[in-house]
C-alpha cells in the first residue's frame, strides 16, 4: 500500500538511490520522486512520479506535457495536482477539463492519481472534486501534497472521499502520516494508498 516518497526540491540523486534501497528493503509497492529524477532503471518497483507539483497552478497544458515527458521517462504512475482556487471558486468543470487532459498524456496501463489538496476544501468541494475525478477516468484521488499550509491528509477526508468514489477508484492518503497509529486510522477511513516520507518508522510500528 506505500509509496515511499521523496519529493523535497533539495533532493539529490544520491538520496533518491537511497530511497530506492530503502523502499526495496522495506518491500513497498512504489516509490515517488519529483520527474527531474527519472528515469529510475532497474528499481524492480513501481515509479511514481508528480506534475503540476505542488501548487496546481500550471495550466492544462503544461501539466499534460509533464505527464507524458515523465511516462515517456519510465514513470508507471502520475500524481497531478488540481487548480485548487478553481475548485474552491467552484469552477468544477474546469477541474475536470484539466484531470482529463492529463488523462489523455497518461494512458492505461498508466496510472492517475488526482491531489485534490482536501485540507483546503469543504466537505461539498471534495465530493465535486472527487467525482470530477472519477468523470475524467482518474484512478486514485489523493489527499495532498504535504505542501499545503492547511495541511496534509485526514481521516474524516479519507472517509469522505472514499464514500464518494464507492471503491470504483482507489484513495490514496498522504502529507503528515508519521506514525503507525496514524497510517492505520487512514486505512480503516477507506485509504488504499499510502504516500509516506517516513516509511521504515510507520512500518516498524507494525511489528511493535
Amino acid at each position: 500500500m506505500v509509496d515511499h516518497t521523496l519529493l523535497k526540491p533539495e533532493a539529490t540523486a544520491a538520496q533518491v538511490a537511497a530511497l530506492c534501497d530503502e523502499a526495496r528493503a522495506l518491500g513497498v509497492l512504489a516509490v515517488c520522486v519529483s520527474p527531474s529524477m527519472l528515469p529510475l532503471d532497474g528499481t524492480g518497483l513501481v515509479v511514481a512520479t508528480v506534475c503540476g507539483f505542488p501548487s496546481g497552478k500550471h495550466t492544462s497544458e503544461v501539466k499534460a506535457l509533464e505527464a507524458a515527458t515523465a511516462v515517456a521517462a519510465g514513470a508507471d504512475e502520475v500524481d497531478m495536482v488540481i487548480d485548487v482556487g478553481a475548485a474552491v471558486a467552484g469552477e468544477i468543470d474546469a477541474v475536470q477539463a484539466d484531470i482529463a487532459a492529463v488523462r489523455a498524456a497518461v494512458p492505461t496501463p498508466g496510472v492517475l492519481k488526482v491531489i485534490i489538496e482536501s485540507a483546503a476544501l469543504d466537505d461539498d468541494t471534495i465530493v465535486a472534486v472527487c467525482r470530477a475525478a472519477e468523470a475524467a477516468g482518474a484512478d486514485f484521488v489523493k489527499t495532498s501534497t504535504g505542501f499545503h499550509p492547511a495541511g496534509g491528509a485526514s481521516a474524516h477526508a479519507v472517509r469522505l472521499m472514499a464514500e464518494t468514489v464507492g471503491g470504483r477508484l482507489g484513495v490514496k492518503a498522504s502529507g503528515g502520516i508519521r506514525s503507525t497509529g496514524t497510517a492505520l486510522e487512514m486505512v480503516a477511513a477507506g485509504a488504499t494508498r499510502l504516500g509516506l516520507s517516513g516509511s521504515a518508522a510507520v512500518l516498524a510500528g507494525l511489528s511493535d
